[in-house]
């Protein structure tokens, strides 16, 4: 009976299992890049770990039902409270597990760190990641060239991204290449991927941004070799790809490409575009623009505390520096008669 209910689970187990993996193409377990692979690693191997808990525990709940069941003439022990052997069965194997899992966490946060660089024979290809609602904006500031919802690298060199955002926050996610992070303004995060072969990868934002987040989406392409890279870089500053050319992303274009529809109901997915040039520092000026204000109060017009109070000239600010130390010290003298006062009164109640 045991072993014919083995069997049916079993079989049970692995048409869902296929069912599962079936659906597991361009996502993270079909990995394309070494950070996706060791990633994916780590995934199979947690889980394993953890079904040697869970599956015990799901065949002794059906062999404790199958053995206890109604008409058998078990052993009836309603006294009975406490067995050390199953004590120590249940507090050492998870024990165990979670040492072994916490071993492995830590040598993988290291190993998978985003911010470190890879390890290759080749410089790492430097892009700026701009998440806008609702569209990617790459930057390659070496190449002096931007994409919209168009990633473009090599196979089998490393690309350092950095990422940030021009409001809602996000996350920045390629699922077959590894790691996602988020975008945040005002804040730039690093991450580092590669790509073991050529291919087209779907790039996603994995963090809900409102109305336009289903269109979200782009492509991140991985040429077969250098030269292919370098051949599609010197279309783009040509202009002779069948693609929208925008020109040069300086300040003014880049706020227009941050402009996106108000209406929830209509928004349309932002087609693919490209930048034949780009102004210098046109990432970290937009990043820095959220920290203009950093360090200043910025007072209410109208009311008591006029910005002229911090905004003034400095002869004014200097009148009511001194206005203020003169009311600290008219305060302070009050405060010592009320306080010499109260005192007097103190020790005539006393002597009466």
């Amino acid at each position: 009976m045991i072993l014919l209910l083995t069997r049916i689970l079993s079989k049970v187990a692995l048409a869902l299992m296929v069912g599962l993996l079936a659906g597991c193409q361009g996502g993270v377990l079909d990995p394309k890049g070494q950070v996706g692979i060791e990633e994916k690693q780590l995934i199979i191997v947690a889980t394993l770990l953890m079904l040697l808990v869970v599956i015990p525990v799901i065949f002794m709940t059906l062999y404790f039902a199958w053995k206890y069941r109604e008409g058998r003439d078990e052993i009836y022990e309603p006294k009975w409270s406490h067995s050390t052997k199953i004590e120590t069965i249940v507090w050492a194997i998870p024990v165990v597990i979670i040492i072994i899992l916490g071993v492995i966490t830590w040598k993988s946060t290291h190993a998978l760190d985003p911010y470190k660089p890879l390890k290759s024979d080749k410089d790492h290809i430097n892009v700026q990641v701009v998440s806008m609602n609702w569209k990617w904006l790459f930057i390659y500031p070496d190449l002096g060239i931007a994409t919209v919802n168009e990633l473009r690298f090599p196979a089998n060199v490393p690309v350092a991204f950095q990422i940030s955002s021009e409001g809602t926050m996000n996350s920045f996610f390629i699922p077959q290449l590894g790691s996602q992070i988020y975008s945040m303004a005002g804040m730039v995060t690093k991450l580092h991927l590669i790509a073991n072969e050529p291919g087209t990868f779907d790039g996603i934002s994995s963090n809900y941004s409102g109305a336009g987040f289903s269109g979200m989406k782009f492509k991140a392409i991985a040429t077969p070799t250098e030269a292919d890279f370098d051949a599609w870089v010197e279309g783009v500053k040509a202009g002779t790809h069948d693609v929208i050319n925008n020109g040069v992303l300086d300040q003014a274009s880049y706020e227009k490409l941050a402009e996106h529809e108000l209406d929830a109901h209509h928004v349309e997915p932002t087609p693919v575009q490209y930048y034949n040039s780009i102004a210098s520092s046109i990432f970290m000026d937009n990043v820095m623009k959220f920290m203009k204000d950093h360090g200043k109060v910025e007072l209410l017009k109208g009311t008591a505390f006029d910005s002229k109070m911090i905004h003034g000239s400095s002869n004014h600010g200097e009148m009511n520096h001194g206005e203020m130390n003169h009311g600290e010290m008219n305060h302070g003298e009050m405060n010592h008669n009320e306080s010499h006062h109260s005192s007097h009164d103190m020790h005539t109640e006393a002597e009466k």
